[in-house]
């Protein structure tokens, strides 16, 4: 059976966590207030309390000692953006929801205590072998994506090379194994926080693709796409995660996230003006009507045009905790409603990237 060390935060029921995990693992489980030194085993879950600054140091400290090839998952609050990004800049290898499960610990851990052993074979049309040749490029943007995200977090420079790699993982396995496979695979990832930077990405690449852009061109966008939405790191979270409509002041709020990507890639090296013009005007409309700008028509680049397509669709078909994925067919239908806000050569020309996916 294997052992795994559960170091449990004031909030943490030892008993229940026995309980429902104890059939299945060897639990050992610690107060947080009582580790000392680093902490033990190969397999660790840290059930604690991450909105809380001042358990970041400590933790981040103990956690220096670990074995190389330890697996370190942290249970988080549900779709909380603010404490996945601190689980995975302490170095988690996954992330999962609270209430502990033994399904998703076991995912996570990547062990063989429950079905199925790999969340990425388990979407992926049914068949091991292909998810295994397809998912590497996912785990890539997801690392690619841990970086950026805790860089932005820290308040550190976001590193280029990084992102260009990640995005170019994504551009093969887009390419290798088509758009429907990767937006299957990124939706078997735990993290609800990576998700839409990976699904936009890789919509934006499988547009690219469609419309005959050069290879060079579908990986800009997609270091674009993986970047897009870096500002939000930087929106207070009771309005990235409220579950209903913002109102008009938490929607001027969000209107920034824009501008903060900027902030932060401005204290980059070498990001590209275009690919900051990516960023910066991701949600400006032909008609004018969009933000931070309001630019309109020929202001807006070719480029910028095929991500903001992208970066609504991606939205829209993605799963949140509070509402199904839409399909392809009436998340296109919305951007056809959408009339002169989009680029109606470019929406016509989206029509086999989102019916090609309709059944997702």
């Amino acid at each position: 059976m294997l052992q795994v060390s559960i170091v449990g935060g004031a909030h943490a029921r030892p008993e229940e966590l026995r309980k429902r995990l104890g059939g299945h693992f060897d639990i050992a489980f610690t107060r947080l207030e009582e580790i000392e030194g680093s902490v033990p085993g190969q397999y660790i879950l840290f059930d604690v309390d991450l909105s809380d600054p001042s358990l970041i140091i400590k933790i981040k400290d103990w956690l220096k000692g670990k074995p190389g090839d330890a697996r370190v998952v942290f249970a988080t609050d549900k779709s909380s953006r603010l404490q996945n990004t601190r689980a995975y800049a302490l170095g988690a290898t996954d992330v999962i929801s609270r209430p502990v499960d033994v399904r998703g610990l076991a995912q996570a851990l990547g062990c063989n205590q429950t079905e199925p052993k790999d969340e990425f074979a388990a979407l992926a049309n049914g068949s091991p072998d292909f998810a295994a040749k397809a998912a590497p490029g996912v785990k890539a943007a997801v690392e690619g994506l841990q970086d950026i995200f805790s860089s932005a977090f820290a308040g550190k420079p976001v590193e280029p090379e990084a992102v260009a790699a990640a995005g170019e993982a994504i551009v093969h396995d887009v390419e290798a194994h088509g758009l429907s496979t990767w937006i299957q695979l990124v939706r078997a990832h735990h993290s609800q926080t990576y998700q839409h930077c990976l699904l936009v990405t890789g919509v934006v690449v499988g547009f690219g693709q469609q419309i005959g852009l050069s290879q060079a061109d579908r990986k800009r966008l997609s270091f674009a796409g993986m970047l897009h939405d870096i500002g939000k790191a930087r929106i207070p979270l009771e309005i990235l995660e409220k579950p209903g409509p913002l109102n008009n002041e938490e929607r001027e709020v969000m209107k920034r996230h824009p501008q903060y990507g900027i902030d932060a890639l401005n204290e980059a090296r070498n990001v590209p003006q275009d690919m900051l013009d990516l960023v910066l005007h991701h949600h400006e409309l032909l008609d004018g009507t969009g933000y931070p700008h309001g630019l309109s028509g020929g202001e807006i680049p070719d480029l910028v045009r095929i991500m903001t397509i992208s970066d609504i669709f991606g939205a829209l078909i993605e799963r949140r905790s509070y509402k199904p994925p839409m399909s392809g067919d009436a998340a296109y239908k919305i951007l056809l409603d959408m009339g002169a806000k989009l680029d109606k050569d470019l929406v016509r020309a989206f029509s086999p990237v989102a019916l090609g996916r309709a059944a997702a």
